[in-house]
């Protein structure tokens, strides 16, 4: 029986590289269609709530991830993994990366991904929490660089990225917010690199750093 039409004609484009994704991430001979959790995946990510964390937000990532993939121990994990990052998203939670990686870890398995993949897979989306990969995590690596990448956009890219933030925040007030958000790029900067991978590095961490300084100082802190 054919597929279903998809639901959302908007994106046929990430559709497509999530069914090439899945498919190269499974191993069984006989695979469910990558269809019903492409559109899933692609519901959750245009959820109304979200302004930054949105399939814009999901197609960069994808982007940054395919640059340097070449680094990855595991690539296929890897891409996965950057799907379910954010699959799971209320701003008024703290639970969003284990509810993604819980996610990850019904869904992968149902769809024909291996075990130990999709165990890396959920490690993986844990770790976008801290964007703090051990010595020679590769995977983590790649992920966390990639998440880390709008850090290092021009100046405009980097407002229209804070100004997302502050709308999917927009409950949270003024004081309450700068509190916050100065905290955690106090707790990124502090970081001995923000990028581990070299490409990463040599690309964006001089950026990112002056855009975050940059930022603090606009919050007052």
């Amino acid at each position: 029986m054919a597929d279903p039409a998809p639901r959302h004609p908007a994106h046929p484009t990430l559709r497509t590289r999530w069914a090439v994704h899945l498919n190269a991430a499974r191993e069984a001979a006989c695979h469910p269609s990558p269809w019903p959790y492409a559109e899933d995946l692609l519901a959750r990510w245009a959820e109304p709530q979200r302004r930054y964390h949105t399939t814009d937000h999901l197609i960069a990532i994808l982007d940054r991830v395919d640059e340097l993939i070449d680094h990855a121990a595991d690539p296929d994990a890897v891409r996965l993994a950057a799907w379910f990052h954010d699959a799971v998203y209320l701003p008024d939670r703290s639970t969003n990366e284990e509810r993604s990686a819980r996610l990850a870890e019904r869904a992968l398995p149902e769809a024909g991904v291996p075990a130990s993949r999709t165990a890396e897979v959920a490690r993986l989306v844990r770790l976008t929490r801290t964007h703090d990969p051990a010595p020679g995590d590769t995977n983590g690596e790649v992920l966390c660089d990639a998440d880390l990448s709008v850090l290092a956009g021009t100046p405009e890219d980097y407002a229209a990225y804070t100004a997302a933030v502050r709308e999917e925040y927009a409950f949270v007030p003024d004081d309450a917010f700068r509190e916050g958000r100065s905290g955690a790029l106090r707790e990124l900067l502090s970081l001995p690199r923000l990028f581990r991978t070299p490409q990463g590095h040599d690309r964006w961490e001089e950026a990112a750093r002056h855009n975050m300084a940059t930022e603090l100082r606009l919050l007052g802190a």
